[in-house]
């Protein structure tokens, strides 16, 4: 039997007492034989539970029992509430879920982990912005990932035309609020943003997703990728340290410290796609900051130079 079926019917037998197989095969929607055979796989694994037959028999956990599904320590529970608890500010489903999360917890950690639910509230929009939604789209594509169903999108990437293509759903990321959907294909393992979505229609088709897929470590090897070809080209320079963190803010990761000098000045090595990129964030800087190299570099900042004293140099002599 399904792991998740396990919990859900220990889960159910906890909140109601005692279940038939018909009751749990509607909740779980699987066969009464289906139903039959998880309770009596349970009974055989050494789980305390128990049919009894005749009018308002079922199955119970022995004695009523409650099974600790989860292992948590006090701790362990504190730290899930305090990551659950700010989602549930923002979703009616999540207030929910949150609750009868609470209620399954051993009574020595409840009162921790509702304050701990409490403690944090997070607003996602910016002052000014109203509160930002999910997309439906993304709602559909969940679904999908969630329910193991295949998904017939049509795609329209960068400069390409659309194209249909269907693929296994393994998981969805939220990056700025840009969402992306990893999936499998035929070609393996792709990535795709969901605002170039035209459509997403989740079939009835099973998906098939692999047994070693974790979703945290694919995503950081989409990044990593990303963040490679985001860096190809490197230039050095000479800044005053106490401007480093500016420095830092436009080129993010791609902005490195490698030395700081007696004079108060800090080598640092920054990086982006082309030398124009890498110039283009250093012009405003104008004397402020030296660039030692590349020459790639250099180059494109004297043409900018040039180009901005084309445009404006003659304007200004002419108004003096």
């Amino acid at each position: 039997m399904r792991a998740d079926r396990l919990v859900a019917t220990l889960l159910l037998m906890q909140s109601k007492g005692r279940v038939t197989a018909a009751e749990l095969a509607e909740e779980l929607e699987v066969s009464v034989a289906t139903a039959r055979r998880d309770l009596e796989a349970l009974s055989a694994a050494g789980i305390p539970v128990y049919p009894q037959a005749g009018r308002g028999g079922g199955w119970s956990l022995v004695g009523g029992a409650r099974t600790d599904l989860t292992g948590l320590t006090a701790t362990e529970a504190q730290a899930l509430f305090l990551l659950v608890g700010p989602a549930a500010g923002v979703s009616g489903e999540a207030k929910s879920a949150l609750r009868k999360l609470v209620r399954a917890l051993p009574g020595t950690f409840r009162e921790d982990a509702e304050a701990a639910a409490d403690a944090v509230v997070i607003d996602p929009a910016r002052w000014g912005d109203r509160l930002k939604t999910r997309p439906p789209m993304v709602e559909r594509l969940q679904t999908a990932v969630v329910r193991r169903k295949k998904v017939r999108l049509v795609y329209g990437g960068r400069g390409r035309e659309q194209s249909e293509r269907l693929v296994d759903p393994w998981g969805l990321v939220d990056k700025d609020d840009i969402w992306y959907l990893i999936a499998g294909t035929p070609k393996g393992q792709r990535t795709f943003r969901v605002d170039r979505m035209v459509e997403a229609e989740v079939t009835d088709e099973p998906a098939e997703r692999p047994d070693d897929f974790e979703l945290s470590e694919a995503w950081e090897q989409v990044v990593s990728e990303v963040e490679k070809r985001r860096s190809l080209v490197s230039a050095w320079v000479l800044i005053p340290a106490r401007f480093v963190h500016v420095l830092h803010t436009h080129y993010g990761r791609h902005c490195e410290v490698e030395e700081t000098f007696e004079d108060g000045r800090s080598r640092v090595r920054v990086a982006a796609d082309t030398p124009l990129m890498v110039a283009q964030q250093l012009a405003g800087w104008g004397a402020t900051i030296e660039v030692l190299g590349p020459p790639s570099v250099q180059a494109e900042l004297a043409r900018l130079g040039s180009e901005l004293v084309a445009s404006y140099g003659r304007e200004e002599a002419v108004g003096n």
